[in-house]
């Protein structure tokens, strides 16, 4: 296949992150073309050449419309916040351009039932960028469940904190506006969906609530402003198997910085993983000896591919950007026709009608169904 042209909107942190594995997903693996950078796009032409230096980009634009339009673009890398992602998803697909959005797909679920649309019309490749799915531990995971290596699942818990919204006195940014969407839920909650889905499958109905644990922050003027999202939200789940699970959220959560804990409980077994500690989990099985029963915690290594083609030796650990990586040849792979592991517009939309039902839920206090 000829190298793919690459048009990227936005430069902030996840912006780099798609440059950086766009720039290295042809050495890691050496099965595909090396990706042509060839258009940057930012809010101004200055912001946009700079970053084009920086990240290695042919051309810059500071009209993200002229990005997606330019015939040298062949898949859209967006990047910006969760507001403008509709739009620009939008008219990068009907431009027909494949589509790398970072998630969540849109802020309201009409938009992204709107996004979804468009791609099914187009025929082009549309996927979120659901990076901690990409893990070589979380494959594993999946490997030992669909192997019954702890029998059928009766219950999982997923709980996800980080604490860079936790200090009263931060000021006010745009995570905290209505615009954003609802807070903890669809900013970071869908990561806990995307592992349901990949791990256990869907969810049949939610009932839950979300808090604000600061009701305002202060303004650079020295006023205060009322906080519009909530950055706590806690639900109950019942999976389409049946299950139970529930799902725990905080952002405002003093000490932990990248928490994503799981615990799967099966019939004849457990396993618990927490995205700090990245590269390993931790395995029960309840056979052998019960006097000798107990977790076996197992590092990730070249067994657990795609790791191999980072590093020869297990527990030399990867890191957040080397599963960016691993998602841009799972895109590439996409595109190419092959099977890949991806959270596209198609499944994504079952996150997004997740994401309703649970707000809904918080909102009427009662159980609510997600919409098939």
């Amino acid at each position: 296949m000829a190298p793919l042209g690459i048009g990227l909107i936005g430069t902030g942190y996840m912006g780099k992150c798609h440059a950086l594995a766009w720039n290295a997903v042809a050495s890691v693996f050496g099965d595909v073309e090396r990706p042509r950078l060839a258009v940057l796009a930012e809010s101004s032409q200055d912001l946009a050449d700079i970053r084009a230096r920086e990240l290695g980009f042919e051309r810059a634009t500071g009209d993200w419309r002229a990005l997606v339009n330019d015939p040298a673009v062949d898949v859209v890398s967006i990047t910006t916040p969760n507001a403008f992602h509709p739009a620009m998803a939008i008219a990068a697909i009907e431009a027909g351009k494949h589509v790398w959005c970072e998630k969540p797909m849109a802020t309201t679920l009409a938009d992204a039932e709107r996004m979804l649309e468009a791609s099914r019309r187009a025929g082009t490749v549309a996927v979120l960028g659901y990076n901690y799915i990409q893990n070589p531990i979380m494959r594993l995971i999946r490997s030992l469940l669909t192997e019954g290596r702890i029998g059928p699942v009766n219950h999982i818990r997923i709980e996800m904190d980080e604490d860079f919204m936790a200090d009263p006195d931060a000021l006010f940014f745009w995570k905290s506006e209505a615009s954003s969407g609802h807070g903890a839920l669809d900013d970071f909650g869908v990561h806990a969906l995307s592992l349901l889905t990949i791990l256990v499958g869907g969810v049949r109905r939610v009932c839950g609530q979300m808090a604000r644990p600061y009701v305002d922050r202060p303004v650079e003027d020295g006023t205060r402003r009322a906080v519009e999202t909530f950055d706590i939200a806690t639900m109950l789940v019942e999976l389409e198997t049946g299950a139970s699970g529930v799902i725990a959220l905080n952002r405002s959560a003093w000490g932990r910085k990248g928490r994503i804990a799981v615990q799967i409980f099966g019939s004849r077994g457990t396993l618990v993983f927490d995205q700090e500690r990245m590269n390993e989990v931790q395995l029960f099985v309840a056979d052998g000896d019960p006097r000798t029963r107990g977790f076996r915690t197992i590092l990730s290594g070249p067994d657990h591919p795609p790791y191999d083609r980072f590093l020869p030796a297990a527990g030399h650990s990867l890191g957040f950007g080397d599963l960016k990586i691993i998602e841009c040849r799972e895109l590439i792979g996409r595109i190419r026709g092959e099977d890949a592991m991806v959270i596209d517009f198609e499944s994504g939309i079952r996150i997004e009608r997740c994401v309703d039902a649970m707000a809904r839920s918080a909102r009427s206090g009662t159980w609510v169904e997600v919409a098939t």
